[in-house]
């Protein structure tokens, strides 16, 4: 649940009033951020900064890799203390053991108590593991200063439909900021399903897109493998009236032609993986996205291809078997 830009920020008897009130509600993680640059050694790095208290992991369904969650007198004195995603471990530490160590963040110094699991890409792209999380206290007295809450992150109980929870939320909100009928609200309620139906629906779209134009690619492909079998049929007419004039069969003349284009369009097959591999490493690398590579999904677009090739190159090849060979042997 996040906040409007010209909305009125949250406060902490928000939280402790949806946790109070709202029975499909789990759990309620209040949080603040704000972008900062992290500083050990010679090593900086800019990176998102979140006030949190514990119930953000459980929320986040996030555990500690390495070190150990805030304690509950760390909490409330809001000690100089955060722990580091995997990405802002990387480049400020590299090999180094960070759990121990001092960074600072601004003008305060703080103490690396624990490292995040890592989580990785985001389905929006954004890198889940380039955060530090400090004490909500802390970061309202020494970064913000003031007692500020800008998002309220909840998590509902299992088998409670999350439209129920969403309605009784914006409900709650509307009492508490004293929002009449006629007014529209000041604060967003986000259902986090509802994004991933969205984004979902959107992937299939891009799918049946990208489906359709690797149909055409195989239409055209397939289409050219044909005219080069007709024409290669058509150079080596005396060739084939030969070989049925000494005892040939139309299916060992049919065979070879298969054979042909099958070589053929699986050497293309080829070379489009080894094409696409490359690319694929190059964006990831350009994007930073990770790099997986699936052979179930090379194989099938090796077979693909020479299945390709059995069927464009049907015709050519029963043409080249179905030759009379009295007019094979005469062309020129």
């Amino acid at each position: 649940m996040g906040q409007r830009v010209a909305a009125t920020p949250f406060k902490d008897e928000d939280v402790e009033a949806i946790t109070r009130e709202i029975s499909a509600v789990a759990a309620v993680a209040p949080s603040s951020s704000q972008s900062s640059t992290a500083v050990f050694g010679n090593n900086n790095w800019s990176t998102s900064v979140i006030g949190v208290d514990n119930r953000y992991f459980t929320v986040r369904n996030w555990t500690v890799a390495e070190g150990r969650m805030f304690g509950g007198s760390e909490l409330r004195a809001g000690r100089a203390v955060c722990l580091l995603g995997a990405t802002v471990r990387k480049e400020l530490f590299g090999n180094l053991p960070p759990v121990g160590s001092s960074i600072r963040l601004g003008k305060m110094s703080c103490q690396v108590i624990g490292l995040l699991e890592a989580k990785g890409q985001s389905t929006m792209g954004r890198d889940q593991d380039d955060i530090i999380l400090i004490p909500l206290r802390t970061f309202q007295r020494r970064i913000a200063g003031n007692q500020e809450i800008s998002l309220i992150q909840i998590s509902v109980r299992d088998g409670i439909a999350t439209e129920k929870a969403q309605a009784d939320i914006e409900r709650l909100m509307r009492e508490r900021r004293r929002i009449s009928p006629a007014e529209d609200d000041d604060f967003q309620v986000r259902d986090m399903k509802e994004i991933a139906n969205m984004l979902t629906g959107t992937t299939r779209i891009l799918t049946s897109l990208l489906g359709a134009v690797a149909a055409v690619s195989l239409l055209v492909g397939g289409i050219g493998i044909m005219n080069i079998m007709l024409v290669s049929v058509t150079e080596r007419t005396r060739e084939i009236g030969i070989r049925l004039a000494i005892g040939a069969l139309e299916r060992e003349v049919l065979l070879q032609f298969l054979v042909e284009a099958v070589a053929l369009s699986s050497f293309g097959g080829v070379v489009g993986i080894l094409l696409a591999i490359g690319a694929s490493l190059g964006l990831s690398t350009l994007l930073r996205v990770p790099f997986i590579l699936n052979p179930g999904i090379i194989v099938l677009a090796f077979f693909f291809s020479a299945a390709v090739g059995v069927i464009f190159g049907f015709f050519p090849a029963r043409k080249a078997a179905q030759l009379d060979p009295i007019e094979a042997l005469r062309h020129e």
